[in-house]
């Protein structure tokens, strides 16, 4: 929308008890196609404001009653009327005043007397960017509700595929037939990584929206661990990998249980893709200060350090096929360290190629 349009399409409020102020505004405006609604005090300001939703307000300062600066944070403090842009117009040309005004909640100050080319350029560029902040609004709002749809959808196509390859599993074992056993574990294996990858995107995304919800509380570490492990399950007997959880009982954490639990699942299913069967997973916890180390060891086939570098960020672009073959993104870690930030926290790793790799991460003590 260029500036033509702009002002073919946006209503203007002028406050300013002065009928010469007024006229000479007024006059100027609507030779450009602005719609105006005029008041001529706070009072009438906010009634006006409210009633008429104008796109912008110019708003004189010295005025009888209620002065530009109290209507101004008036406005503000209305959830019908807070968005509008307020630009104020005054006499007033002391930089304190000036600070008032946007300390107020004002987006520009002009100083009395104006030039009018230059009331028309910054109410341009302010109802440009009026327009820019509602069409971003919107943009976010429609990608909100795409990533609901689609995640909805998704987990539906996702579940009776999940349900079937299990079924497909228990039915080619009756037979004993060692590549048809195979080739049906592999299949349930690749289906829950899919959904695994699929779960990751989602919160991924969502957490670079600002939409989710962060609700800390009390946990017992070795539970959530435990609990994770569960899901895990049908991973590790294919692979025949050992999980020992040596977390001491009394643990506590102050965390958001669902962030927590998907750091730990990705941690998990990291060192199962890069374990070879027979190999460990060992996960265990020591107070520092007032915070506590989490730890996520395995015995598997490590990483050379140019590798270690890039783990968390989004520059590591190539995946690396795990022992069984398995394929991933990469994304999980980049979410395991934005959903510990989230806590305050840090996450790091110390890798050895042939010797295994340990991720650990800290979180907060009540």
């Amino acid at each position: 929308m260029d500036n033509e349009q702009i002002e073919q399409t946006s209503t203007i409020m002028l406050v300013d008890d002065t009928p010469t102020n007024l006229s000479v505004l007024i006059d100027y405006l609507n030779d450009f196609g602005f719609e105006i609604l005029i008041a001529v005090d706070g009072e009438g300001a906010l009634t006006a404001a409210e009633a008429g939703q104008p796109d912008l307000i110019l708003l004189d300062i010295m005025m009888p009653g209620m002065d530009g600066y109290e209507t101004c944070r008036r406005l503000k403090q209305d959830p019908v009327t807070k968005d509008i842009p307020v630009i104020f117009i005054s006499a007033l040309s002391e930089s304190m005043d000036k600070v008032k005004g946007f300390s107020a909640g004002g987006v520009d100050y002009i100083t009395k007397p104006f030039q009018q080319d230059e009331v028309l350029a910054r109410i341009t560029t302010h109802l440009t960017i009026q327009r820019q902040k509602k069409e971003l609004a919107a943009l976010n709002a429609t990608k909100d509700k795409f990533f609901s749809v689609i995640s909805h959808d998704m987990r539906g196509i996702f579940t009776p595929i999940v349900g079937s390859s299990d079924l497909i599993r228990r039915m080619v074992e009756k037979y004993n037939d060692p590549k048809l056993i195979k080739f049906s574990n592999n299949l349930s294996v690749s289906v829950k990584n899919a959904l695994k990858l699929f779960e990751n995107l989602l919160e991924w995304s969502r957490m670079q929206q600002g939409g989710m919800t962060f609700e800390p509380t009390n946990l017992s570490i070795k539970e959530l661990v435990e609990k994770t492990v569960e899901l895990l399950e049908e991973h590790q007997k294919t692979k025949n990998i050992q999980i020992s959880n040596e977390i001491k009982e009394d643990y506590i954490i102050s965390a958001d249980k669902n962030m927590i639990q998907t750091v730990i699942r990705n941690l998990i299913s990291n060192g199962l893709k890069f374990t070879h069967p027979g190999g460990t997973i060992t996960l265990n916890a020591a107070k520092k200060g007032n915070t506590l180390e989490v730890s996520v060891s395995d015995n598997g086939i490590g990483m050379p350090p140019d590798r270690v570098s890039t783990l968390f960020t989004l520059k590591q672009t190539k995946s690396k096929k795990g022992t069984g073959g398995e394929r991933g993104t990469g994304l999980g870690l980049i979410l395991c360290k934005e959903f510990v930030e989230k806590h305050g926290g840090n996450i790091w790793v110390n890798s050895s190629v042939g010797k295994g790799t340990t991720f650990s991460f800290t979180l907060g003590l009540p």
